[in-house]
């Protein structure tokens, strides 16, 4: 059976955006793939936290993925900063890592841009950490966006690197890109991608947001004066409530324009909250519920801990060997 990885930070609430491009499909890969769940919090200190928030967010992480249908006796769910070996083969791997290919990572530019001075060394050094999370489960698949390609690109180059020196050790992963949730755009700019760190908060829509919010919120989404219901680069408010509707329904788009023909805008958009809050109100009544049993959290992420070691302990010491440092004392 292949092997999923994928995992999210705590560093902040999800928007709709990371749930129908991301967690809502990972549910659909349990039962014909190994999966492996992390809550990325090693990767979510390269931005400084405070400890509290951020121990009561990895808490609440698992308590999303629990809410959103992951069986934990099925995947693995587990915190990064419990299994060291992640931080070990991280470091390993940064000495098969190039300066070249650090410096080619996008997502670095994009995050130092104006604030050069405040960046640290955890933050450029964060695409080899990913690539140890990913190698760690011998992965062969990891489900991303179009815009997290470059890291899986990374972790396939300093894979091939390691194993062109020393033979066969890592599994070549390969991302699995889904069809739709990837592309949902900023409530106020349908230009960019919607974020939470917009500092518009009316720009996006949290996953845990109360329904009042939802509706607030799309009601006031910006569209157009052309009065029609196009699916259209002409129209991207228009057409980004159009790709909100059809990734929370899994409607043909063809079908959406044929149910909209004629219709308004106010139309559109009571249909997108009615959308919305079918597909993310359940998710954020059950986490709601998880988030009142902590000692079940715990358990999760103790028994999820056990189950990763398990296999990562023997990658790590599959390359440890082969790299040569003194092993069996």
């Amino acid at each position: 059976m292949k092997t999923v990885y994928s995992a999210i930070q705590p560093s902040g609430d999800l928007t709709i955006g990371n749930y129908l491009g991301a967690l809502r499909n990972w549910k659909k890969l349990e039962n014909d793939y190994r999966c492996i769940f992390g809550v990325a919090d090693l990767h979510a200190i390269t931005v400084r936290q405070d400890p509290e928030k951020l121990r009561e967010r990895s808490k609440k992480l698992i308590a999303i993925y629990l809410a959103n249908g992951l069986d934990p006796k099925k995947s693995i769910i587990y915190v990064n900063s419990h299994v060291p070996e992640h931080a070990e083969l991280g470091w390993a791997l940064h000495t098969y890592t190039s300066l070249g290919q650090l410096n080619r990572m996008h997502q670095f530019k994009s995050k130092i841009k104006d604030n050069e001075e405040r960046a640290n060394a955890g933050l450029y050094c964060y695409p080899v950490l990913m690539a140890a999370d990913i190698l760690l489960y011998d992965t062969d698949l990891v489900p991303v966006g179009d815009d997290q390609k470059q890291h899986v690109e990374i972790t396939r180059d300093i894979a091939e690197r390691f194993n062109g020196i020393y033979g066969d050790t890592f599994v070549m992963p390969e991302p699995l890109i889904g069809k739709m949730g990837n592309r949902i755009k900023s409530l106020q700019d349908p230009t960019i991608k919607m974020s939470k760190s917009d500092p518009n908060p009316a720009a996006y829509i949290l996953l845990l947001e109360e329904y009042k919010d939802i509706k607030k919120k799309i009601n006031r989404a910006v569209t157009d004066s052309v009065g029609e219901i196009n699916y259209s680069e002409d129209q991207p408010g228009v057409s980004n409530l159009l790709e909100i509707y059809q990734s929370c329904t899994d409607e043909n788009m063809e079908d959406i324009l044929s149910k909209f023909e004629g219709k308004g805008y106010g139309d559109l958009k009571k249909a997108v909250i009615e959308a919305v809050e079918n597909s993310i109100g359940p998710v954020r009544d059950k986490t709601n519920e998880f988030l009142q049993n902590e000692d079940y959290l715990i358990e999760v992420a103790h028994d999820g801990m056990i189950r990763a070691r398990e296999v990562a302990s023997k990658t790590l010491e599959r390359v440890y060997e082969k790299i040569g440092f003194l092993r069996g004392m």
